[in-house]
């Protein structure tokens, strides 16, 4: 099955699950290295997905009152943390799409687009295979 970009696949939903709840399907580095114990057979390329969440009225309103007091403002957490969990599914679910079995050098990057929230997850795909002594 392949998508293009922005097309939504069959099998996705529109809620994102909590990360806690969320299966990984393809191991996901920060390193551009391959993991211990394998080595990378093929570099594919730059793969990403992206997350625009906004926030809704009753939650901005009641994070604007923990403002007052200061603090961490759990409604905005649950926010990034759900928005950091898609973008990360959709870099996942790419990576797949290109043939890959891993990514190596994740990132993510995050910018304000009012009053919405844009998370970035990229790294680049590859093809690893285990190391045979």
């Amino acid at each position: 099955m392949s998508a293009m970009y922005g097309e939504k696949p069959p099998e996705t939903t529109d809620v994102p699950q909590p990360p806690e709840t969320r299966v990984q399907r393809i191991p996901v580095y920060t390193t551009p290295d391959a993991p211990v114990g394998y080595r990378i057979e093929r570099t594919i390329g730059l793969c990403w997905g992206v997350a625009v969440r906004s926030r809704d009225i009753v939650n901005s309103t009641v994070a604007g009152f923990r403002t007052i007091g200061g603090g961490e403002i759990p409604e905005f957490v649950h926010l990034a943390e759900m928005t950091r969990a898609e973008a990360l599914q959709r870099l996942e679910e790419h990576a797949t799409q290109l043939g890959a079995n891993a990514v190596v050098g994740a990132r993510f990057d995050s910018t304000s687009i009012a009053p919405a929230s844009e998370i970035f997850a990229y790294g680049t795909a590859v093809v690893v295979v285990p190391m045979t002594d």
